[in-house]
Order: C-alpha cells, then sequence, then structure tokens
C-alpha cells in the first residue's frame, strides 16, 4: 500500500495540491484521474519522490519517506517500477538492452542472470524473440510493452504509470489496460496509473481518486463511477468521452 496523508504542494503562488489524503491499494490498480492543471501529475511526481511536498507525508507500507534514511529510501526506490508517458526506451539501445538497463544499473548479477530475467519479463509482455530490435523497428504498442517489461524487471512492489495509452489506439491500449492489470494481480503490484483515458477508468478502475482543483473530491470505482452525483466528476466523464469520439 502507498498512502498519500495531508500532501499540499505550491509552485510559487499557485497551491496544485491542497490537503489531499489518498490511499493506494497492493494488488489493485488504483488510478488518478482529473483535467489538466487539476493537479494529479503533481501528485504523482510527490508519490514517486520526484517532487518534495510542502506538507504531509508519504509512506510506502509503513515506512513514511521522509522520515527513514537515505539507504531506507534508496531500498523504496529500488522497489519502484516506473512506466513513463511515451515509453522512453533508449532509441540507441534496442530491446534487450533497454530492459536490462535497471538491472545492470542496481544490481550485481552476472550477464547470463540478467539475460534470464529480460527474457521471463519481455515472455511475460508477448514479446519474446525480440530482444534485437530497436525502438524504431515497434510499434507504439510494441513500445509500451517493452516499456513494461523493463519497469517490471526488478520485480518492484509499486508501479506506477503516466498515461499508458498516450498515443494509442483503442484496441492497443485495451491490450496495454489488461497487461497491466494482470501483472498488478500476479505479482500483487501496488499499481497506480495516471490517467484521462475513460476507456481505461472503466476498464481496470478498481480505485479510482478524482482530483479536481487541487482537491481530492470523490473516491470510487469503475462501479460506483457512471452513478456519482458528484457534478465536477460527471462533467469530466462527459468531456473526455466527448473529445475520445472526436478524435475518432
Amino acid at each position: 500500500m502507498i498512502e498519500a496523508r495531508n500532501i499540499s504542494k505550491s509552485f510559487g503562488d499557485h497551491n496544485v495540491l491542497k490537503d489531499v489524503s489518498v490511499s493506494f491499494d497492493r494488488g489493485q490498480t488504483n488510478l488518478i484521474i482529473g483535467q489538466s492543471g487539476s493537479g494529479k501529475t503533481v501528485l504523482m511526481k510527490c508519490l514517486i519522490g520526484l517532487y518534495q511536498a510542502d506538507k504531509g507525508q508519504i509512506i510506502y507500507d509503513d515506512r513514511v519517506f521522509s522520515e527513514i534514511s537515505e539507504q531506507e529510501q534508496m531500498t523504496i526506490r529500488k522497489e519502484v517500477g516506473m512506466l513513463f508517458q511515451g515509453g522512453a526506451l533508449f532509441d540507441s539501445k534496442n530491446v534487450e538492452e533497454n530492459v536490462m538497463f535497471p538491472l545492470s544499473m542496481f544490481t550485481d548479477q552476472s550477464y547470463e542472470e540478467k539475460l534470464e530475467r529480460v527474457n521471463f519479463c519481455l515472455n511475460r509482455v508477448n514479446l519474446e524473440n525480440a530482444n534485437k530490435l530497436f525502438p524504431s523497428e515497434l510499434s507504439g504498442g510494441m513500445i509500451k510493452r517493452v516499456a513494461i517489461a523493463r519497469a517490471i524487471s526488478m520485480n518492484p512492489k509499486y508501479l506506477f504509470c503516466d498515461e499508458p495509452n498516450s498515443g494509442l489506439d483503442p484496441r492497443t491500449s485495451g491490450v496495454i489496460d489488461n497487461l497491466i492489470k494482470e501483472i498488478t494481480e500476479e505479482y500483487q503490484i501496488t499499481t497506480i496509473v495516471n490517467t484521462h483515458d475513460m476507456n481505461s477508468v472503466l476498464e481496470i478502475g478498481e480505485k479510482i481518486a478524482f482530483i479536481h482543483q487541487g482537491n481530492l473530491w470523490w473516491t470510487g470505482n469503475k462501479e460506483d463511477v457512471l452513478k456519482s452525483d458528484n457534478e465536477e466528476l460527471n462533467d469530466f466523464i462527459f468531456a473526455s468521452e466527448l473529445t475520445r469520439r472526436l478524435k475518432k
């Protein structure tokens, strides 16, 4: 579990997050949704540690991140997998080298051990035998699957996904959503997905946190979201769905 407790964050005079408290459960796909500028990306960056909150605590399974030693913080960072928007693969490295990168950075495993783990992760995302391909030879969906393989290479306890379906067609988006959900359940990871994709919300939203103007405005699941009488949430859902249809 990851918990944000009374998190506030400002940039200059602009108060982006306002006393946000929310928990994200292990073994579930936890989604953060909200309009552009709502604060959802800032919240995710605070959770990861890219931003230092002005107030409040981030807690990883009873470990208060700001109160533990640097060595303990490094241990937590090694337990985190990150799926970046766009995949963020190294263009000069092939698939095998991209997935192996965290293992080379953070472990002292032999090449044979690392290769075994790489092949396991690639097989898990249905990309066996793609080792020697370069990002320029991959489709958008394949890039995201390689990025997922890299994100799980260290067998993380926590997985953060930033707009994982950005730039993908609806069918490929569904494949990525299902893969994230399957991996989350299979390895009992605490997964947090930052998204504005309503298909993702309705397919894999086991816990949903709606951020509105820097506040935690609503929480629920995919069954609750369409029955809510929360006006701002309903406006967000309608606008997101309308935008999706216009882009078709």
